[in-house]
């Protein structure tokens, strides 16, 4: 099956279990309510499109590229992103990404926004300057992750040892040093 070249297409209520999406560039689309489950993304790239209220869960991720590519209310569990080449450039809001992994990603200044991500992956990612805004990051792994400039002020729920990473210039909120001295054992009133 031959790639395609998409441009300027909106898709609604597409159902890609009863028909088949095609590997292939994607550039301006937008999916509104489309249900992409356990569908391969493989080899295909999504520049400047936007998933409104999209089930994206279990989708295959081989060197998929997302580049300023915009994920609003969707549903995306258990996602594995690699990094490559293409590169990875996008922002999550209102955004389930529970068991996923970032695993030696590059998402530098990628925006989290009102997202639940739970027991999430982002060991030896770099993640300079992130955002975490209103994130749930229970469970979540940090470790040999570069952290810096990053804007943990309003996430919660997040433990990990600031020795194990990259923190320098990192913003916290005073709520949230519990989630940085846990390895202490100490209680904090």
């Amino acid at each position: 099956m031959e790639d395609v070249s998409v441009v300027d297409k909106t898709y609604n209520e597409n159902d890609f279990a009863k028909t088949s999406f095609q590997q292939g560039e994607y550039e301006n689309c937008v999916f509104n309510n489309c249900d992409f489950s356990a569908h391969d993304f493989s080899f295909s790239q999504f520049v400047e499109c936007v998933f409104n209220n999209c089930n994206l869960s279990l989708v295959k991720l081989s060197r998929t590229a997302f580049r300023e590519t915009k994920f609003i209310g969707c549903k995306m569990l258990g996602l594995v992103f690699e990094s490559n080449k293409l590169g990875l450039s996008f922002s999550f809001h209102n955004c389930t990404l529970n068991h996923s992994s970032f695993f030696h990603t590059k998402i530098a200044k990628a925006i989290f926004e009102n997202s639940q991500l739970l027991e999430v992956d982002f060991a030896g990612c770099n993640a300079t300057g992130v955002v975490f805004n209103q994130c749930d990051l229970s469970g979540t792994k940090f470790e040999n992750t570069n952290l810096e400039k990053a804007d943990f002020r309003t996430a919660f729920n997040y433990s990990f040892d600031p020795e194990l990473n990259r923190v320098k210039h990192a913003k916290f909120s005073h709520d949230g040093l519990a989630g940085l001295l846990g390895k202490y054992n100490i209680e904090i009133e």
